[in-house]
């Protein structure tokens, strides 16, 4: 390939990427007796796509989302009281575009941050930006960005996405300078950006987060406003995961004997 004929016009227009798939293409054509604009279509066509895939990745990479942890993986029969018809529903992300908010809550290893992590995933797919931290991670950054003077530059990250996604919300304890940034961030993305929190505390346990009784009354309204409030219950994944394996053994040690 990197003698072709073509490639030298093709990286002047910057499609190079259409020698990954010119000669098999261009059989295609003869094979099916294509004409000549439903060659071109086709090329076209996987340079789209080609680029497409491009664009998911750099985002996916920019984003802080993990490419595993999918709504295909999700093991939805080990959380058998999640509405199921609601998260595929959620998936659409039309949610986004209303600028309404999602709030998981339930106790640990359910699968809170594998579903949103799988939204989150939705999103980009669909060519929208995310940005995805734990709380304490997003707050401590800030605080570094401010010490480096490029607070301006994170915050607009954060501020301009059209999905910010919030792990482990109250997981733990905030110094007073990050409460005040987690609530100017929920009140300016307020009714002009999503957001999407995980917490493993009940949503009545949320004000104790912020410590603060006026600030917590003020960021809960604005961030349970335009909101879905989910709660997912039942036994942790790595739970479940360890007693299986522990049987299974049991299983071997006994077939051996």
């Amino acid at each position: 390939m990197n003698t072709h004929p073509l490639l030298p016009k093709l990286r002047q227009l910057r499609l190079s990427g259409m020698l990954n798939t010119l000669d098999l293409r261009a059989d295609q054509a003869v094979q099916e007796q294509l004409a000549p604009m439903e060659f071109l279509a086709l090329l076209l066509d996987d340079e789209l796509e080609r680029r497409g895939h491009q664009r998911l990745a750099y985002r996916l990479g920019q984003s802080g989302c993990s490419a595993q942890k999918t709504l295909a993986h999700f093991d939805f029969s080990a959380v058998p009281g999640l509405n199921r018809t609601l998260i595929h529903d959620l998936a659409t992300c039309q949610f986004i575009s209303r600028h309404e908010n999602i709030l998981f809550c339930g106790p640990t290893g359910v699968g809170k941050s594998h579903l949103a992590n799988a939204l989150a995933l939705e999103a980009l797919k669909r060519d929208l930006r995310v940005f995805s931290r734990p709380v304490h991670r997003l707050l401590d950054d800030l605080q570094a960005a401010r010490a480096t003077g490029s607070i301006s530059r994170v915050l607009a990250r954060i501020l301009n996405c059209d999905l910010l996604l919030l792990d482990d919300f109250g997981l733990q304890p905030l110094a007073a300078s990050g409460i005040q940034d987690l609530y100017e961030i929920i009140s300016d993305r307020y009714e002009n950006g999503s957001i999407l929190v995980t917490s493993n505390r009940a949503f009545e346990e949320w004000h104790e987060v912020f410590g603060d009784e006026l600030l917590s009354s003020a960021a809960l309204d604005r961030l349970t406003h335009h909101a879905h409030m989910v709660v997912i219950t039942g036994e942790s994944y790595r739970q479940q995961s360890r007693r299986k394996e522990a049987i299974s053994n049991a299983k071997s040690k006994k077939e051996k004997v």
